[in-house]
């Protein structure tokens, strides 16, 4: 393959070529198998064998406590909107949210069909365009949880610090950001994630649950809902997402070969200042949806000054080959989704589209 397209999708997003190029390789015969490893037992040892060892590679990366598990599990986090809840959330307490957009508030929905919901702080006065002081945050005294969405992949905004807690449970929802950046687990009762953003392809759910949170769930909801069910048989109590766990470990095979996730995380920095830059040096050209203090590393939200020539900027960006630079129909405007294994190369050839449509256009 002599090029490949500048992938901006918000998710399923950009995969490593080298990790794609290994699943090539390994797709007919896998660890000598004869056979794939999509036709494999789950319940064989090579199968456990690349299940625990995406695990130690995800502890070792993101520097998850002893005490803490790994589960991989199938639904999206749309269904962990739901199951957290089940779980968690008991008849005399209350779930609490901070409310920062569109999946934030997916996730407040479904809480609701379970027990009381609080929301301790909104930025919806601003159209989501920031995340919200949280400095003086006051939760209910019989609250279960505090649930954050840590980066709004639609308004392009991202938490630069979490919140104190206290004793309360602090949950977040990194679908796109895992990895992206140094975290302190230990400050998270529960992260969980959709993998198709920064960690592999659909298909795979990864969940940082704190052991003594789901020692034992409650014995009313289905077992398949039940996070003891899959902490008791080590995510493979059903048959799992094999090949997107098996391209999981790949993803973090690659991530420790670069450095980790500090290096990551500067890497990121560099690619998204191009783009960012462009915009803040564009007079007014491009304007940044987000509040510079609340932007993303992951989610660079911007709009053009009319609607027909955005339209003219992702016609004429296909072209050249940008894929997925159209925002999300919600809010509209434009969107390039930067996640870790969007390359630099594809950040600075945007930059400099973007500064030759302007020189054109403006």
């Amino acid at each position: 393959m002599t090029k490949r397209a500048f992938n901006f999708n918000a998710g399923p997003a950009a995969l490593p070529l080298g990790v794609l190029q290994q699943a090539q390789q390994e797709f007919v015969d896998f660890a000598g198998a004869g056979m794939s490893i999509m036709e494999m037992s789950h319940r064989s040892a090579i199968y456990e064998q690349v299940n625990n060892d995406a695990q130690a590679l995800l502890r070792e990366l993101f520097g998850i406590p002893n005490n803490y598990k790994v589960l991989f599990l199938q639904g999206g986090a749309s269904t962990q909107f739901a199951m957290i809840p089940m779980n968690l959330l008991k008849p005399d307490q209350t779930a609490s949210f901070v409310m920062t957009g569109s999946w934030a508030d997916k996730a407040i929905k479904e809480a609701k069909l379970f027990g009381q919901t609080s929301i301790v702080a909104s930025s919806e006065a601003d159209k989501f365009n920031r995340i919200p002081d949280l400095s003086g945050i006051e939760l209910p005294s019989n609250a279960a949880y505090l649930h954050v969405t840590s980066n709004e992949t639609i308004e392009g905004t991202q938490y630069a610090a979490y919140p104190e807690t206290g004793d309360v449970t602090l949950i977040a929802d990194m679908s796109s950001d895992i990895l992206s950046r140094p975290v302190d687990v230990s400050k998270f009762g529960l992260i969980y994630a959709g993998a198709q953003k920064n960690l592999g392809p659909s298909g795979v759910t990864i969940v940082i649950v704190r052991e003594d949170l789901v020692a034992q769930s409650p014995k009313s909801i289905p077992t398949m809902l039940r996070y003891d069910t899959h902490i008791s048989n080590n995510s493979l109590y059903n048959t799992p997402p094999s090949f997107s766990v098996y391209l999981v470990g790949l993803m973090l095979k690659w991530l420790k070969e670069r450095g980790g996730v500090s290096a990551t995380e500067q890497y990121n920095r560099d690619k998204t200042k191009l783009i960012y830059d462009t915009i803040d040096q564009s007079g007014g050209f491009y304007r940044g949806f987000a509040d510079p203090a609340s932007r993303s590393l992951m989610n660079i939200t911007f709009r053009i000054q009319t609607e027909e020539l955005e339209s003219l900027f992702v016609k004429e960006s296909e072209k050249q080959g940008f894929i997925g630079l159209k925002g999300h129909r919600s809010v509209g405007g434009l969107r390039a989704s930067t996640y870790n294994a969007v390359p630099l190369e594809s950040c600075k050839a945007l930059a400099e589209f973007m500064q030759d449509f302007q020189k054109r256009n403006g």
